[in-house]
Parts: structure tokens; C-alpha cells; sequence
């Protein structure tokens, strides 16, 4: 299955233990060796793989570094690199703050004395 914006939360969740789970058997590890060697409890590798929400990202990252996946998170949220225009203006000063963006100008309305409808 793909994952998708059209998927739930809880089912992006699934989808991703399923693949965590695949990639465990072709390294032909158990879950509780697999747990071991990332340093967390078993059940955490059985919540991960069910897709349960409670687990904890950290445990996440682990197994992950333990089925050599951890590399394939940079495509997950790459790098932001600025252009060379935003590069020049920043003359190497590194990005501190948001600017909040612009909000659109408010048209009045036509004022009314407080007994109109």
C-alpha cells in the first residue's frame, strides 16, 4: 500500500510497522532480538509493528538504525537548501525567526449607526 495524505493516521501507522516488520524477517531477526539490539523493550517492537500510536519516536529511531532504515528518513524531511537569491540576502546569517507572513488587507465597511439593521 501506498502511503498517502488519504490515509489515516492510524493507518499511515500500520502501514509503516508492516514495512518495519518485512524488512525484521528478510534480516531474519526475531523481535526480541531486534529489540535487544536496539535497546528497547520487546513490546515496543510489538507496538511499532501493529502500528500502535502510544510508541515513543526514540524507539522508533532505533529500530530503525538497527535495520539500517535511518538513512532513508533524510527523503522523510530533507534538508532545506536556499536558493542562490536567499543565499545572497542572507550573506551567510542563518535563518532565525518566521516572518509571520503578510495577512490580506481588510476592506472596511460601510459604516452604520448602531440602530440599523
Amino acid at each position: 500500500m501506498k502511503i498517502s495524505d488519504r490515509l489515516t493516521d492510524e493507518g499511515i501507522l500500520g502501514e509503516l510497522g508492516a514495512r518495519l516488520a518485512d524488512v525484521r524477517l528478510r534480516l531474519n531477526l526475531t523481535q526480541a532480538a531486534l529489540a535487544e539490539q536496539a535497546g528497547v523493550s520487546k513490546r515496543t517492537v510489538e507496538r511499532l509493528e501493529s502500528g500502535a500510536v502510544a510508541t515513543q519516536l526514540s524507539g522508533f529511531l532505533r529500530v530503525c538504525r538497527v535495520l539500517g532504515l535511518l538513512e532513508h528518513l533524510e527523503n522523510l524531511i530533507p534538508e532545506a537548501v536556499p536558493g542562490p537569491m536567499e543565499q545572497w540576502k542572507r550573506r551567510g546569517r542563518k535563518r532565525k525567526r518566521a516572518s509571520g507572513g503578510k495577512s490580506a488587507p481588510v476592506t472596511p465597511k460601510p459604516w452604520k449607526w448602531g440602530d440599523e439593521s
